[in-house]
């Protein structure tokens, strides 16, 4: 019989495949964002190169799948599926919190599995900001790590999360304090990062003060887990909690947003997640300043029947970059980050309420102008 986080674990896929859990009114903000068409490119889209190093590692693309799940029979069958996925097409992509195998040592398997489908990809071990402050440290860290032979680990930060979950872990005093400390003793590099509800430009700037090395905003208006943990209530005829997750749906800072206040801020890597499904989403938010994309609801689904169906939806997902980036004249990911991009909107003016000048971002350049 499984224990009460496999349930939850197996609870958040089965919502996640069968109910609607995407932001109802809040959106990414990429809307408003709108690329400079170039009617001379100037470039070869054959010859585009989508090659991205971060932290030593060279990724074919600019692109991860994302932390969802695992601990379960059917979280191991996804995370096997997109791991060998990745690393066919030489990607990357991150476990989701492997708290349960750490609580449970039988459970490594569905997590060690990972490094098996994908001896040379890119992996993210993950563990959460709540299990810090009540105790977790650096040994934790590095059995996380360990567990996969991971290339980082990621510290989940899900205030909202925990906030509508019945018997939620909501004490977060302390956490930067600990994060720190792993961030400062563990050998591989600590990612921050956020599960829906955005990352704003003072704490990104604390993150990066505590030695995190990279960001993921995860902003809104993509998947919810307050639409996830409403569902739950529901089932489970919680009314407080249903209540919570339908006020709170569509809380969070939207994804464009987010990527852009943390990139202006922070001169770490900014991973962007959050709402991104398709690769135009992706090329804005490489714009905007992101140095990665993560995926994860796009991938759920074909995760659950082939590593084949994953590996397809990620190559259309490229097919899709590549063509932003023949059509704004970037033919390296270098050069897409300094592609003119006009912001509007929402999106603009919360930036510009927050003191930003999203205006400036109309003016780059990525090659000379005649």
């Amino acid at each position: 019989m499984n224990n009460p986080t496999q349930e939850r674990k197996d609870d958040h896929i089965k919502i996640c495949l069968e109910e609607n859990v995407q932001a109802k009114h809040v959106t990414t903000g990429f809307e408003d964002i709108f690329f400079v068409h170039r009617a001379l490119p100037e470039i070869d889209r054959e010859k585009i190169d989508l090659s991205t190093k971060i932290f030593s590692h060279t990724f074919s693309a600019p692109i991860i799948v994302g932390a969802m799940t695992g601990g379960t029979a059917e979280a191991s069958k996804i995370n096997q599926a997109i791991a060998e996925a990745v690393q066919e097409l030489g990607l990357g992509m991150g476990v989701g919190s492997q708290r349960v195998a750490i609580e449970d040592p039988k459970l490594e398997n569905s997590f060690v599995e990972t490094r098996r489908k994908a001896p040379t990809a890119f992996l993210i071990a993950n563990i959460g900001a709540p299990q810090l402050v009540k105790g977790w440290g650096i040994d934790q860290a590095k059995i996380a790590v360990n567990m996969i032979d991971a290339d980082a680990l990621a510290i989940h930060l899900n205030p909202l999360q925990e906030s509508i979950q019945p018997k939620g872990e909501t004490n977060y005093k302390n956490a930067l304090t600990k994060i720190k400390e792993i961030a400062t003793k563990l050998t591989v590099p600590v990612i921050a990062k956020e599960t829906g509800g955005g990352i704003c430009a003072e704490d990104a700037k604390k993150l990066a003060n505590a030695n995190v090395k990279a960001i993921d905003v995860a902003g809104a208006g993509g998947t919810s887990f307050a639409a996830v943990e409403y569902h739950r209530a529901k089932i489970a005829k919680d009314d407080k909690g249903e209540r919570l997750g339908e006020t709170f749906w569509d809380w969070g800072i939207p994804t464009a947003v987010s990527v852009y206040e943390v990139s202006n801020t922070i001169d770490i890597p900014v991973i962007a997640s959050g709402g991104i499904r398709n690769g135009l989403d992706a090329a804005k938010a490489l714009a905007l300043g992101a140095t990665l994309i993560s995926i994860s609801a796009p991938a759920l689904r074909p995760a659950t029947k082939s590593a084949s169906q994953v590996k397809r939806m990620l190559e259309l997902f490229i097919d899709e970059l590549r063509n932003t980036m023949f059509l704004t004249g970037a033919d390296t990911v270098k050069k897409l980050r300094k592609t003119p991009v006009v912001i509007t909107g929402k999106t603009a003016q919360w930036l510009l309420m927050r003191g930003f000048h999203p205006e400036t971002m109309a003016r780059k350049t990525n090659q000379k102008q005649e």
